[in-house]
């Protein structure tokens, strides 16, 4: 059974386990997916933990932190786009991915392969991280 101690994004909001942050206000979190399917994928999770992205009670304010991490991603990075998904599966804590989107990313048009993801260096992930952070 899964508990909210074992519950590897709470470590990270309570900075028992390291991350390239984006974005923080009071409410959320934003930080570089380790895994990504394309360079400065990120997730948003709220600071508190809830399961589901609709279990989070102030979900507009959550979609709106998203977008604002997405539109700095646009800006440091210039994608073709930006993509929110929202399945939920991998971690059992409400995330939000944001993944900018590439031509000739090797996902194809419309569809993300998310078993296809990018080995990036701890020094790119640094980088990535800032310019987005600094995308304002």
């Amino acid at each position: 059974m899964y508990s909210m101690e074992d519950c590897i994004f709470c470590k990270i909001v309570k900075g028992e386990i390291p991350c390239y942050k984006i974005y923080e206000d009071q409410d959320f979190l934003g930080f570089l997916d380790i895994k990504p399917v394309n360079p400065g994928q990120s997730l948003m999770i709220p600071k508190v933990h809830y399961r589901w992205v609709d279990d989070v009670p102030n979900f507009g304010e959550y979609f709106e932190a998203a977008r604002k991490a997405g539109l700095r991603t646009k800006k440091a990075l210039s994608p073709t786009a930006v993509c929110y998904v929202t399945l939920g599966f991998a971690v059992p804590h409400a995330h939000i991915r944001i993944i900018p989107r590439f031509n000739e990313d090797g996902h194809g048009g419309e569809g993300l392969n998310f078993r296809l993801y990018k080995e990036i260096t701890k020094e790119r992930m640094a980088e990535i991280a800032e310019l987005i952070r600094n995308a304002d």
